[in-house]
């Protein structure tokens, strides 16, 4: 995630340096007390249509690299939403 990205924004998919492919996201809120990763929250939701309640944030609340949770979205939906992973 990019904070300060001067937009809410999905960016596609990109691979980390192991090959992993990760979700590239930018938003335009600071990341001080939480605040960029309720926007990351809120803009994942709304892609994929969900309650912001279903996503969490598993493991890298203060890293840029971030491990999401999402309750009840089939892995077809996070393919429409998002295209396939590379």
């Amino acid at each position: 995630m990019t904070p300060r990205g001067g937009r809410d924004a999905i960016d596609g998919w990109g691979k980390d340096s192991t090959g992993r492919p990760y979700l590239k996201a930018r938003v335009t809120t600071a990341p001080s007390d939480g605040a960029a990763n309720a926007t990351l929250i809120l803009l994942i939701a709304k892609v994929l249509g969900c309650p912001k309640s279903s996503v969490r944030i598993a493991s890298g609340e203060t890293s840029r690299v971030k491990t999401l949770q999402i309750a009840d979205v089939e892995a077809a939906d996070l393919t429409a939403a998002f295209g396939t992973p590379p």
